[in-house]
């Protein structure tokens, strides 16, 4: 307590100096203002939040930065991601290429991740003593694969940077009082010189944003998968495919990578990704459409003649024996049944017209999609503050003065994979300088 109360009187006296500066030497106003006198709100104890008082705490070392958390403890959506692992950012260092898994921000972030990207994300970690490691698909996760790993490093950098964190603190609404921010909570009013907005999607929070003139897109859900009780899913949950091509034609969309099958549907890479680009478009129809299967990664027309040459290789084979394009066995023979190919039928005696169905169900099958699932611990919404009110060089609100948004409070959202998180440590990040 001792050392606290030491810490406490010190950076009083070194105020007191600064006041005795200025009055005799008139340093100005807003080099003493920073020094000296900022308070510095960030609401929201998320993954961004952190990043955005750390970052604003270290840049302004003399200024109060404190957080504002509603719930009872900070970075839960860290502890809860990649499994419990926590997928930090993914290994995409280019950030022309980063930004192509952007289906919202991908032109506003550009320049944010050439300043604080990947490379920058795994050095912080780094040299607070967290090692990151890249998996085969490129997620990069702690070596300890364990998001307390990461929450632990978040709270020690905040701690050592004079970050003040508050829980169970309910924010109500902001307002202006002369060049200062109010904060109406549930305990009453808190002032701030700077207020940074981290709360991620909520609407409580976009309302009074509103309120202070920010104009918000309506939220809709991204990253969810396909319910459908299609027959030809019959007994595969669990089965997975390693290269399919999604396209729904009434909308004209198209995604392609792994495909999952589930026991309500249809998962994986490429559906999280056509989630992702058609989140308004599919909540406009209700989640109720269309799909076409591309399980061979060819035309229809193209998969056909491979059919017809398998035929003459394999004439007295059977058709169901044996899967092609790397498809598993029980999903080719389901496939197969629903082409009306029969239990017994030979290459040899298949005629055009059974090869041609085949062919069509394998490159150009139809499916009725019916709703959607959320997908694992990903909470992703589209939605939020305009993008066109944030200077991206700063994250500062265009609107207000003094007002910084980062993360999913802004309508950014990314596929999963790192992408989201990385978007909170670069817009944290830049915020906390405050423009500096």
């Amino acid at each position: 307590m001792a050392k606290k109360d030491f810490h406490i009187s010190e950076k009083y006296n070194f105020r007191h100096a600064l006041i005795e500066s200025r009055r005799k030497s008139r340093i100005g106003s807003k080099i003493f203002h920073d020094l000296c006198a900022m308070e510095v709100a960030i609401i929201g104890g998320g993954a961004a939040g952190f990043f955005a008082a750390i970052s604003c705490a270290e840049t302004h070392p003399e200024a109060k930065v404190f957080i504002l958390e509603r719930g009872n403890s900070t970075l839960q959506k860290v502890k809860v991601s990649g499994g419990g692992r926590c997928n930090v950012t993914h290994a995409c260092f280019d950030a022309r290429e980063l930004v192509r898994n952007y289906p919202r921000g991908s032109r506003e972030l550009l320049g944010p991740f050439m300043r604080f990207g990947p490379t920058q994300t795994i050095e912080w970690f780094a040299a607070r003593g967290v090692r990151l490691k890249t998996e085969e698909d490129g997620r990069m996760f702690p070596v300890t694969d364990d998001s307390q790993t990461i929450i632990d490093c978040l709270a020690r950098a905040a701690a050592r940077a004079g970050v003040r964190v508050e829980t169970s603190v309910r924010v109500e609404g902001l307002s202006r009082s002369g060049d200062r921010w109010q904060i109406q909570t549930a305990a009453g009013n808190r002032a701030a010189d700077a207020v940074i907005v981290t709360t991620g999607s909520n609407e409580r929070v976009w309302a009074w944003l509103a309120a202070l003139g920010h104009r918000i897109v309506p939220p809709a859900p991204s990253l969810f998968t396909f319910n459908t009780k299609d027959i030809r899913l019959r007994d595969l949950s669990g089965v997975s495919a390693p290269a399919v091509t999604l396209t729904i034609p009434a909308l004209k969309l198209t995604a392609s990578g792994p495909l999952l099958i589930t026991h309500w549907g249809l998962s994986g890479p490429a559906v999280l990704r056509l989630s992702a680009w058609g989140a308004r478009q599919l909540q406009d129809c209700g989640y109720a459409f269309e799909l076409t299967i591309n399980w061979t990664g060819m035309r229809p027309a193209d998969a056909l003649e491979i059919l017809k040459s398998v035929k003459q290789e394999s004439a007295r084979k059977t058709l169901r024996a044996h899967a092609l394009f790397e498809l598993p066995t029980r999903l080719w023979q389901n496939l197969c049944e629903a082409a009306n190919v029969l239990p017994e039928l030979r290459w040899a005696d298949a005629n055009t017209k059974t090869l041609q169905r085949l062919a069509e169900e394998l490159a150009a099958g139809r499916w009725t999609i019916n709703g959607k699932s959320t997908f694992k611990e990903e909470f992703v919404t589209a939605g939020g503050v305009d993008l066109k009110e944030i200077d991206f060089k700063t994250f500062a609100s265009k609107i207000q003065p003094n007002l910084y948004l980062a993360g999913e409070v802004l309508d950014v959202d990314a596929l999963t994979g790192g992408f989201n998180f990385q978007a909170a440590w670069t817009g944290g990040w830049i915020a906390g300088r405050l423009g500096g």
